[in-house]
């Protein structure tokens, strides 16, 4: 074992639950066990991928939340016995390979929080439609909080009614009877959902969002009232000695309604605040709390909780380092944490252990290569949620899935075989081909790696003199390190494999290669507009990659992931960036999580980037822009203007038909951006599924 990470490897406690080592996969949306709203896993993936993080020295497992009470046909959890006993012997199994679990309950998605699809927003905005569709849907209990009134966030137009004392009570027994069947079937603990991230729960102890009069509102201990009598009562019906640990945001970084504080800003807390989460984490631990399971943030500022690649890495351990000071229980730490920050705080007594969830979706096998000091080996998450949780949100637009993403929650972009083990594995071919691949991006690595290991005899052919692509400029931000890492591990995996690689080679027709199949990869190129002096502005991927230098006051044209990445690059380095978008919100686009979506639309904010939302380009000139808006021409002064207005496929070698497959031609794949223009998920879930058919 490496020494590098030798108290991460010891032993802890949470009441009188023995944990192996002090790293804990957190509840993350996807992977369930036992779900209690639609189908779950449970029979279908979850086994694979529980058992193979197991045998990976898994300290302890924390599966997806159960809600105690569903909106789907309005069914309560602890009714439905025969989920739990279904569980039974992949929790026998998890225990053999030595393991522990906690099952996380939770009051579901009931809330201001509530995650309302855009499908049924004309449903949530008609009383009627509310009523029709009651038995079914249960809209009118899912959209509750403590006070009538308030903002949805998936949909701030509607608004929310107060749940009452009885709900309140059905809820604290919902918990109490959930818990009792989780210790039936072994399950080693609980994790009460949440006085975290502005779930139902934690908005009772918000003053923002609670201005009740009865005993659940007013006071400190009104207003924590719901989740110690929850404990409580799971306490009466498992016993004292049965663990319950708590899910809990230390602070909201709150400024108001669905306006987060980003880190390093100054602003009035509107939510829990550093002093009063200090009294908080003692009275919950004295109601019987046996750990807290930290982070910081609300649904508010939800990048906090999910903190995508815009955020500091292990942004929430400075809060949990500090609440540790005031109780005498476990803290864990979760969001973008790092083995040495979290192998120094715990040698330090700071915090007891570490909640790391995507990285292990990323790499099953993450804990064991720390363990055995192959970190070069670890697939580096890179936090784009681009599988494990695609929600996008934009102006009152709902939560947006779209339907290739809707079933991919808990899964991994990079990572295609987290819950599909049994289709990704790899077998060697039974008849191996001489294979050419055309392009060295991600999408080109990826296949080339997987169709080598499957004993083919691959080459790869790359134009330029360096692997990666259009991901080389992706990575370029200085807040883009992770991404660095990811493009470095492509480039090992494919130097240690047997595949032969061929940089500065241009390939301009297949014709000149000897192969007998063909895999096209060469990417996409910059969409170009017809708008007067559109030449004289930079491309996106020129800036990115250091071609051409703005000057001070730049125009970024797109306000879409790679225009806003930009702009908020320009603001690092000291630039004035302004953005043109033509829709009326930043990032409006399906599949990108709202997380880092709303993360950069607060930066902007911070970094007092001027926007101009509904309008679009018309000329570049020297020294200015003229666009369009909703109030007529405008000329704006800048120095430069980089563009950000999309891409094409690169069809210049080959043309295929338009679903990339059925082009007549069973010797030639067309992969990633050359088929579609897509995200990195798209690129390498399409190279897996061609390297596991080959």
């Amino acid at each position: 074992m490496s020494n590098r990470y030798e108290t991460l490897f010891t032993p802890f406690k949470i009441g009188n639950c023995e944990i192996r080592n002090r790293i804990v996969i957190p509840a993350m949306e996807g992977t369930n066990i036992i779900e209690n709203m639609f189908v779950t896993k449970y029979n279908e993936k979850a086994h694979d991928y529980y058992i193979e993080r197991a045998k990976n020295n898994v300290g302890l497992f924390i599966p997806g939340m159960i809600p105690v009470y569903s909106m789907m046909m309005g069914k309560w959890l602890h009714k439905n016995k025969k989920a739990f006993w279904q569980a039974d012997p992949l929790i026998r199994e998890i225990h053999h390979n030595g393991a522990k679990i906690f099952f996380q309950l939770g009051a579901g998605f009931a809330g201001r929080n509530y995650t309302l699809p855009a499908q049924m927003l004309k449903v949530a905005g008609s009383p009627v439609l509310k009523k029709l569709t009651n038995p079914l849907l249960h809209l009118n209990e899912m959209m509750v909080a403590p006070d009538d009134g308030l903002p949805m966030v998936w949909a701030p137009q509607f608004s929310t009614r107060a749940l009452t004392v009885d709900e309140i009570h059905a809820y604290v027994e919902g918990y109490a009877k959930s818990a009792k069947l989780c210790k039936e079937i072994g399950v080693d603990g609980v994790e009460v959902h949440a006085v975290h991230e502005g779930y139902l729960m934690d908005q009772f102890t918000l003053p923002y969002m609670n201005h009740r009069t009865d005993e659940y509102g007013g006071s400190f201990e009104n207003r924590y009232r719901f989740a110690v009598e929850v404990v409580k009562a799971i306490k009466k019906e498992c016993g004292n000695d049965y663990p319950v640990m708590l899910r809990y945001s230390v602070t909201s970084k709150a400024i108001d309604f669905k306006v987060g504080a980003v880190p390093g800003e100054e602003f009035t807390e509107i939510g829990r605040d550093l002093a009063e989460s200090e009294k908080a984490a003692k009275y919950l631990q004295d109601a019987g709390y046996d750990a807290l399971n930290c982070d910081n943030g609300t649904y508010d500022s939800w990048y906090w909780a999910h903190p995508p690649v815009y955020m500091p890495l292990n942004c929430n351990l400075e809060e949990a380092e500090h609440i540790s000071r005031f109780v005498d229980i476990p803290i864990i730490v979760a969001g973008r944490m790092q083995p040495d920050a979290a192998e120094k705080s715990i040698q330090e007594g700071k915090i007891d252990a570490v909640a790391i969830g995507r990285q292990l979706l990323c790499d099953g096998k993450y804990i064991t290569k720390l363990k055995e000091g192959r970190e070069d080996d670890i697939r580096p998450c890179i936090s784009c949620h681009n599988a494990c949780l695609p929600v996008a949100y934009f102006k009152n637009s709902g939560a947006i899935m779209d339907t290739a993403d809707a079933a991919t929650q808990g899964h991994c972009a990079l990572n295609p075989r987290a819950f599909e083990e049994k289709k990704y594995k790899l077998v060697k071919a039974k008849f191996p081909k001489k294979i050419a691949v055309i392009g060295g991006g991600i999408a080109g690595m990826q296949a080339a790696i997987l169709l080598s290991e499957r004993g083919h005899q691959v080459d790869l052919y790359e134009k330029t003199d360096a692997l990666g692509g259009v991901f080389i400029a992706a990575a370029a931000p200085s807040f883009k390190e992770k991404d660095k890492e990811l493009l470095a591990w492509y480039r090992r995996k494919l130097e240690a494999s047997s595949v032969s690689v061929h940089l500065n080679t241009e390939v301009r027709s297949l014709k000149d290669l000897s192969a007998d199949k063909y895999v096209i990869a060469v990417g996409a190129k910059p969409r170009k507009l017809p708008v007067p002096g559109f030449e004289k502005g930079i491309e996106a991927i020129e800036y990115l990659n250091g071609i051409k230098e703005p000057g001070q006051k730049v125009a970024v044209i797109g306000g879409g992931l790679t225009g806003c990445e930009i702009a908020y690059d320009l603001a690092l380095k000291g630039r004035e960036p302004m953005i043109v978008e033509m829709t009326d919100d930043l990032v409006k686009a399906v599949g990108i999580c709202a997380a880092n979506s709303e993360c950069l639309r607060d930066l902007v904010r911070f970094h007092k980037i001027p926007v101009y939302l509904e309008s679009t380009l018309k000329e570049i000139r020297d020294g200015s822009i003229l666009i369009s808006t909703v109030n007529g021409d405008q000329e704006i002064a800048c120095d430069s203007v980089i563009l950000s207005v999309g891409y094409t496929p690169d069809q210049s070698l080959y043309r295929p038909a338009a679903d990339g497959k059925k082009d007549g031609n069973s010797r030639i794949h067309v992969l990633g951006d050359a088929q579609a223009v897509g995200n990195l998920k798209k690129a390498i879930w399409g190279a897996y599924d061609l390297g596991v058919s080959l």
